[in-house]
């Protein structure tokens, strides 16, 4: 058997939920109402989800910046449960000036008034993992991070990550942030394999790898099997749905993998947190590798 699959995994010191709950879903293009996103969190954290993902960047217009982080905070504020052990993972650096681009700003200046923003809207004291969204050409790496080293430094944010990086960027944050970096988050799915080297780099390292869009992204979530015959086969043969055993395989890979799969209703996300109890053997996983 492959290595048995833990409920939890640990993202610097803080044990977190092995599946992750995506949040961008829920404020971007396409998103459902508030009841049903706010009962999409809801049932995560019931079924035992303590990290969930957002960044500032996921809203529509120029007008509601961060509504996916005020989304949350209303969601854990309206839990009935104890919501002392989730951490909200959140991001700056991207924006959405409204008009349906993806614009890039990682200047320190920037940085600095991004936290303190979503500071505000997630109505905690300190963030509990900020992470720098996407590179910005405009900006030298080591600015950027160094934003956030100080960042950290101050308190307002407890832990550090990164997100679209490769391998070398990951060393300087790393260094830059004096071996305080817990986390990288970059796309990986059985489309999307580039990011390879930077999962096994994270293993090596101990350091928490997050894919996004690990089941496709949004549109193509729902088409995963029809795409890839190889995860629908065993996903058949097991009796699952193949995105449960995408993300069982990604589990699989390493103990510091954590996939945050984006879902805007509840019976996506629980199925997506199932992949938990699936454990699978070394061969199953080298078939999917292969694929």
């Amino acid at each position: 058997m492959a290595a048995q699959t833990k409920k939890t995994r640990r993202i610097g010191e803080v044990e977190v939920s092995g599946i992750g709950l995506g949040a961008m879903p829920m404020s971007i293009e396409g998103r459902p109402d508030e009841a049903r996103s706010i009962a999409t969190i809801h049932a995560a954290l019931d079924a035992g989800i303590t990290l969930i993902d957002t960044a500032d960047a996921y809203h529509l217009t120029a007008t509601d910046v961060g509504h996916n982080e005020t989304l949350i905070a209303k969601a854990l504020a309206s839990y009935g449960g104890d919501t002392s052990g989730v951490l909200v993972a959140t991001k700056g650096g991207h924006l959405r000036p409204g008009d349906g681009r993806w614009t890039l700003d990682g200047s320190p200046v920037h940085l600095k008034e991004a936290a303190d923003a979503s500071l505000k809207r997630l109505g905690v004291e300190a963030i509990g993992l900020y992470q720098f969204h996407r590179p910005d050409p405009n900006t030298p790496y080591e600015d950027s991070i160094g934003a956030i080293r100080d960042l950290l430094d101050a308190g307002k944010i407890r832990m550090a990550g990164i997100s679209n990086a490769n391998p070398a960027q990951i060393q300087q944050a790393n260094e830059i942030l004096g071996g305080r970096l817990v986390s990288v988050q970059n796309q990986f799915s059985p489309a999307f394999r580039s990011s390879e080297p930077e999962l096994e780099f994270c293993d090596k390292l101990g350091i928490a790898f997050l894919p996004w869009s690990p089941l496709g992204g949004i549109s193509n979530a729902g088409e995963l099997g029809a795409k890839h015959p190889a995860f629908h086969e065993l996903a058949a043969e097991l009796g699952v749905s193949p995105q449960r055993l995408t993300l069982a395989w990604m589990l699989a890979k390493s103990p510091h993998v954590i996939p945050i799969p984006g879902s805007s209703r509840p019976e996506t996300i629980l199925d997506s947190y199932a992949a938990l109890d699936l454990e699978l053997t070394a061969d199953q996983v080298a078939t999917l590798d292969a694929a």
